[in-house]
């Protein structure tokens, strides 16, 4: 053991562990914001607090469950959907309740809130609430599995130097996450303004026109050569191998039959997914030719460019479903009746000038550009902290107070 380093459990650490409100909460919810907040798991994230989809109390629901009334410095934990994550409950959210999570009530002479909620947060702490416990890994955690968990623990001053290590990187991971849902607001503002011809860029005056798209995409109707790999296309990621993404091949045996797909044509998949219940619309931006299932429709842009424009387009799912609404029957089992015919019947406002197409597509390259370069900073930073964590909380690495 560390020189003045103990370990304690978190019931021997805390005043009180506990779980909020879990016996139909709903009976005392109330609407406009009137009342008193109550968190859920949807608003603690990992040594934060999401400022959004609250639900109220009535002021009688929140006295008849004063037990779970938060105090400024409670560890709050979420039980399912993201087991283990914690944050600290902040001094503007003091007063709250909650509902089905475990909250904790640090004992100040002992541990820090901050440190507590890190604690929680690294693979320690997640080991050991979410281990296998008879061979199965539990989805959600009750309050004894949390009340057992043991942490290490450095004297005060060590704490609060920890906490404030890991507060720095929580910080510059809050600026690069601001700065992608700004990305993120501009590509909206784009998709609105400038993709539809609404604002035009300096120098360009030529016709924007709302035509069918079997004016601008044309269905060429190769298929598989035997060489190609199967694709598969995803709302995130456009056209992805199907053995990297999903871990294996879905496809037929015999893949002759399967549609060729050419670098920059527009894909088609007729299944709902997610956000986009009518099916996705992406082109593809793999640099050969592919091939994916007969299922799904592949056309050639005009050009390249125009086909970038489409892609920004219906990135976005009320776009996406806005245009394939009226073209789409749907099956009794949720299956999409339409044919690659009718797909293209559908209308949109669209620039006939190249040029300006292919400036146009420029601007959606660098946002698109920016956004991976930030999401590629975001994913190296939460690495390296999960690794610094790893090294401060067990006393790897020593800090000094």
């Amino acid at each position: 053991m560390l020189e003045g380093w103990r370990h304690a459990t978190v019931e021997e650490i805390c005043q009180r562990v506990s779980v909020g409100i879990v016996i139909k909460p709903s009976q005392y919810y109330v609407e406009n914001g009137e009342g008193i907040r109550a968190f859920r798991s949807a608003n603690i994230g990992e040594n934060k607090v999401f400022d959004r989809d609250w639900v109220y109390l009535s002021k009688a629901g929140h006295e008849a469950n004063k037990k779970s009334a938060l105090r400024e410095g409670d560890v709050l934990v979420v039980r399912s959907g993201a087991p283990g994550t914690a944050c600290v409950v902040p001094k503007e959210f003091a007063g709250s309740n909650c509902i089905d999570v475990v909250f904790a009530r640090p004992d100040s002479s002992q541990v820090l809130p901050e440190y507590l909620a890190s604690y929680t947060n690294s693979e320690v702490g997640k080991q050991h609430v979410l281990g296998n416990k008879g061979g199965l890994a539990l989805q959600h955690f009750n309050v004894g599995a949390y009340k057992e968990m043991v942490v290490l623990l450095p004297p005060l001053p060590e704490q609060r130097k920890i906490a404030e290590i890991l507060r720095t990187w929580d910080e510059a991971l809050e600026k690069l996450t601001a700065l992608r849902q700004l990305n993120i607001r501009r590509r909206v503002w784009f998709r609105t303004h400038l993709f539809t011809g609404k604002v035009r860029l300096p120098g360009f005056t030529g016709e924007w026109r709302v035509v069918p798209l079997s004016e601008v995409l044309h269905e060429h109707g190769s298929k598989s050569t035997g060489a190609e790999e199967v694709y598969s296309v995803s709302v995130h990621k456009g056209l992805v191998n199907q053995v990297e993404h999903l871990g294996r091949s879905f496809s037929a045996a015999n893949t002759d039959h399967y549609n060729r797909v050419l670098p920059g044509d527009i894909v088609y998949t007729k299944s709902p997914t997610g956000d986009f219940p009518l099916g996705i619309i992406k082109q593809s931006k793999i640099d050969r030719e592919v091939i994916v299932s007969p299922l799904y429709g592949v056309f050639t842009p005009q050009t390249y460019a125009l086909g970038v424009i489409l892609d920004a387009l219906f990135e976005s799912p009320l776009a996406a479903r806005n245009y394939l609404h009226p073209l789409v029957q749907k099956g009794a089992k949720n299956t999409i009746a339409v044919t690659n015919s009718q797909f293209l019947e559908g209308k949109l406002r669209l620039p006939m000038d190249p040029a300006e197409q292919a400036a146009v597509a420029d601007i959606v390259t660098a946002s698109h550009a920016e956004c991976a370069g930030i999401d590629a900073e975001i994913e190296a930073l939460t690495r390296q902290k999960r690794g610094l964590m790893q090294k401060l909380l067990t006393g790897e690495w020593r800090v000094s107070p």
